[in-house]
């Protein structure tokens, strides 16, 4: 007779595999695998309810909202236009200050979310200068995974990892935004030091952009209040929901509620729009994964991973940190960071029950791997192909092997940059 946990490693490796194939979509493998463990017995409704992580679900859920309303003010617009002003439309300027928007915008909402907004006024702006786009394409690809890792809530594994752990906004701050603003500084200059020659401009072209009125991509003034006061409210509730005993989805979806209500009180169907554009497929794939690997725990996988690791590392801080950090960067560059995470996160748990007291610098490793992992290719992260595909849309291919040359060796760099930073501060 085959045991529960043979079914359930073929189960999860069999969903991980279609995952890999994109054969089918990652959000019907994940509620298709989840159900396969129920109905085979290898873990109840219960049970597989337990492991799902509402916490990260609903601060996920409650940031889209926010970014959804706040998009329909013509704001990124308005930033992108500002940020090529301020630069006097030079091309290689242009370059950082649209990477510096996109970084700091993805570490405050959702890579794709502003990939999405940013991405269609760097055609525009590129197209008035008569400068290639490609350069910028890449160079805001990087920059949304780098200024993702920065914070808890700009990268997926870092919701994870701070929901499993109990690491609050602050935390990602003081131990994540230094180094990543140091891996940006790197990565542009190495940007500039390859397209350089290639980013050239005439003088009356850049005059035709600096004559662009930033100010009147703002299509909604009053409901651009409205989102930055919820804005600057919901990232407060971020900085000290420790203090005040919150949860993050709590101070996202406290968010997301004040500026329905105080926009959208009683109009139905804009209520329905916004709820409408929350990416319900990522929801739904993320509560699957949680069953699937729930699964894993319950039928002891997980730790039997877990004393493997710990004999291939002899049970040493430093080496498992290590392995960590370099394994998670290059799956993630060829795989989805967020299952791969979803399965270490127990499997760093119970080596910490194993015998490792002190379990931070591998949680640094792995978000710093995972989520910087993601420059790899072009299908390491989602915000990854959501510019390629509308990059192909207006005529202009990037290419897997074209974006690999650039990125791999520029992703190995920046894992290079934090094994030095992970040794120096934590080991």
């Amino acid at each position: 007779m085959v045991s529960s946990t043979t079914i359930a490693i073929t189960i999860f490796v069999v969903a991980y595999a279609l995952i890999i194939s994109e054969k089918v979509h990652r959000t019907i493998v994940g509620i298709c695998g989840a159900m396969l463990m129920i109905l085979f017995g290898i873990i109840d409704q219960d049970t597989a309810i337990r492991h799902i992580d509402f916490n990260t679900l609903g601060l996920l859920m409650g940031m889209m909202i926010i970014v959804n309303i706040t998009s329909e003010t013509g704001l990124f617009n308005f930033l992108a236009i500002w940020s090529a002003k301020k630069v006097k439309a030079r091309p290689i300027a242009l370059l950082i200050a649209l990477s510096a928007l996109t970084m700091v915008c993805s570490a405050l909402l959702d890579n794709v979310t502003t990939v999405l907004l940013t991405v269609p006024i760097t055609f525009s702006i590129t197209a008035q200068l008569k400068v290639d786009v490609k350069p910028y394409l890449i160079s805001q690809i990087l920059s949304s995974n780098i200024g993702g890792t920065a914070t808890l809530i700009g990268d997926p594994p870092n919701i994870m990892i701070g929901s499993a752990v109990g690491l609050n906004f602050m935390d990602f701050v003081s131990n994540l935004t230094g180094v990543c603003i140091l891996i940006f500084i790197v990565v542009e200059l190495l940007l500039i030091g390859i397209y350089g020659r290639e980013l050239r401009t005439q003088p009356d072209l850049q005059e035709r952009v600096m004559r662009l009125n930033a100010k009147s991509q703002i299509a909604n003034p009053q409901l651009l209040k409205k989102c930055l006061f919820v804005i600057f409210v919901t990232i407060s509730l971020f900085v000290c929901h420790d203090k005040l005993g919150l949860q993050t989805a709590t101070a996202a979806l406290s968010g997301a509620g004040l500026l329905l209500l105080i926009t959208y009180t009683r109009n139905e169907s804009m209520i329905a729009k916004v709820l409408s554009k929350v990416e319900w497929l990522a929801i739904f794939f993320f509560a699957g994964l949680f069953v699937l690997v729930g699964a894993l725990v319950e039928t002891g996988v997980i730790k039997m991973l877990a004393a493997e690791a710990m004999k291939l590392t002899s049970g040493s801080v430093s080496a498992t940190a290590m392995l960590v950090l370099w394994m998670s960067a290059v799956a993630s560059a060829f795989i989805d960071n967020i299952p791969f995470v979803a399965t270490l996160i127990p499997l760093i748990q119970d080596m910490g029950q194993m015998g490792i007291a002190n379990l931070d610098p591998i949680w640094w490793s792995l978000s710093l791997g995972a989520c910087l992992g993601g420059n790899g290719t072009l299908i390491g992260a989602s915000a990854n192909v959501v510019v390629a595909s509308m990059a192909a849309q207006r005529g202009k291919q990037i290419s897997f092997l074209g974006f690999m040359k650039i990125a791999f060796p520029v992703m190995l760099l920046t894992i290079l940059i934090s094994n030095v930073y992970v040794w120096l501060r934590y080991l």
